[in-house]
């Protein structure tokens, strides 16, 4: 085992050029645009024909190897975590082929040949564990070597669903190593939390890939709002629990010292009632004068103080509710009314929108990465607070990740001294560069899998997808199988 430090020295990100702005898509489908901008966000990406979740992945990693100078045989573990795989067989080795066909043709070494090769799947969680294991290979047989860790995905919804303004596609690599350079990742001090919920989210197999359709008119999920939502307090409070159960510390405090929180975003609301929820967790559990501060805001919301205080810490059979007389009840009932009287408070402004306003800008640009909202939001976060000088160095900063279904990873990290010089090579705005605003047709076309003519993009410096396999004869087969290609 290494007695060294491990943990993230790089990250770089790719999203596809296509994007909506949500106040022209509220225009078109007749939405609240004020309720969008303050739920959602601002706009989001899609991909074109050309892309694919493993086209982004591959052009994310070639980005973090040429903006980290990392040397490709050095790297013995390449990890892809999506949702949105059309393969069912081969998954980070895709990945891997691209990258090294690439560094050959810029003359350089390809990605080592001895490299593990594996896709985490779990929701939006499995970027999460591909980095948990990437820290676990480093401390053991991997502590020579550089590990890298690529989450990509597609997010679509059902075009007039509550869910289409929450869509998004793109891929974060994240570099880790022994002695990094941005934040180090002990996880004897993180937290876990699992429990089967059903019909919370899911993606049952329903189409192929090669059918005819794009990625952005098939690989809808069945999902569940309300829900959706409830689980990811409740799944996100037991893993706060675990992490704070392990460490020995207090929720409340803990809440109030952490420097920075970095949670899984679907859209812009969800974390924030999420960690809202976690501060009202954490006041029940105070023996500092925290529970007087709930019960304070429980008379406020005129709810009652010890049925809330029963709702917090009684037996929450959450996967009760997955049945379709249930569905759309509330788990939290009291608490959502007393979350909302909180959100009129000063204490909201610092303990929740304070502690997560680092990358706000760009995450409501980008729409919903699945596996990749996580590590792109701590990299913007990163990037935002070396650009504007802040501080970071020797300070605490959580990471909650969660996938439906479902399950949660609270990750508590630490930023290390030098970090700002790796921060600034991030560009997450830079990889934001590309838009190509799309009108109304040019997004109904996209998402239907309809050829648009009027979609200008010119590929440069990115892999794309050439083309899909269509044979099925004898002696060769290749119906489904996508190929690609670097265009300089």
């Amino acid at each position: 085992m290494s007695k060294n430090p491990t943990g993230i020295s790089g990250i770089a990100a790719y999203v596809p050029p296509y994007r909506v702005d949500l106040q022209d898509w509220s225009g078109w489908t007749g939405q609240d645009w004020s309720k969008i901008r303050d739920v959602v966000g601002l706009g989001f990406r899609l991909p074109g024909p050309q892309q694919s979740v493993y086209t982004m992945a591959a052009n994310a990693v070639l980005r973090l190897i040429e903006k980290f100078e990392i040397n490709p045989a050095e790297v013995r573990y390449l990890a892809l975590g999506t949702e949105s795989s059309t393969d069912n067989s081969a998954g980070a080795v895709i990945v891997k082929g691209m990258i090294d066909e690439a560094l050959r043709k810029k003359g350089l070494q390809p990605v080592s040949r001895n490299c593990e090769v594996p896709e985490f799947k779990h929701a939006c969680l499995g970027g999460i564990y591909g980095i948990k294991n990437a820290v676990r290979f480093l401390n053991t047989d991997g502590q020579s070597s550089k590990a890298i860790v690529v989450c990509s995905d597609i997010a679509l919804y059902e075009l007039g669903s509550s869910g289409e303004p929450t869509q998004g596609a793109g891929a974060v690599a994240i570099l880790l190593e022994i002695d990094p350079k941005l934040a180090t990742i002990d996880l004897s001090e993180s937290g876990s939390a699992s429990d089967y919920r059903g019909l919370d989210f899911r993606k049952p197999i329903q189409y192929r890939n090669g059918n005819g359709q794009t990625y952005a008119s098939s690989n809808i999920p069945v999902f569940n709002g309300r829900y959706s939502a409830s689980c990811y307090i409740d799944e996100m409070a037991h893993a706060l629990d675990d992490m704070f159960t392990r460490r020995k510390i207090n929720a409340e405090a803990y809440q109030d010292r952490v420097e920075a929180i970095f949670m899984h975003r679907p859209f812009r609301r969800m974390p924030e009632n999420g960690w809202g929820m976690a501060h009202l967790f954490g006041l029940a559990a105070s023996t500092n004068g925290g529970q007087e501060q709930l019960r304070s805001l429980c008379d406020e919301a005129g709810v009652d103080f010890g049925e809330v205080l029963q709702e917090i810490n009684g037996p929450r059979q959450v996967s009760g509710y997955a049945v379709r007389e249930k569905i759309r009840d509330e788990i939290f009932p009291l608490l959502s009314i007393v979350l909302r009287q909180f959100r009129k408070h000063s204490g909201y402004e610092k303990f929740v929108l304070e502690k997560m306003s680092l990358g706000t800008g760009i995450m409501e640009e980008l729409g919903n990465l699945y596996s990749g909202a996580l590590p792109a939001w701590f990299a913007a976060g990163l990037e935002e607070a070396a650009q504007n000088s802040q501080e970071l160095a020797g300070k605490e900063v959580l990471l909650i990740g969660y996938g439906s279904g479902d399950a949660a990873e609270a990750i508590p990290i630490h930023i290390v001294a030098g970090w700002r010089d790796a921060a600034l090579r991030i560009g997450m705005e830079e990889a934001m560069a590309n838009a190509v605003d799309l009108n109304e047709k040019q997004y109904i076309s996209l998402r239907q899998g309809v050829s648009e003519d009027s979609l200008k993009f010119q590929p440069k410096d990115e892999f794309v997808v050439d083309r899909v396999g269509s044979l099925d004869e004898e002696g060769f087969h290749d119906a489904g199988i996508e190929y690609y290609r670097y265009i300089n």
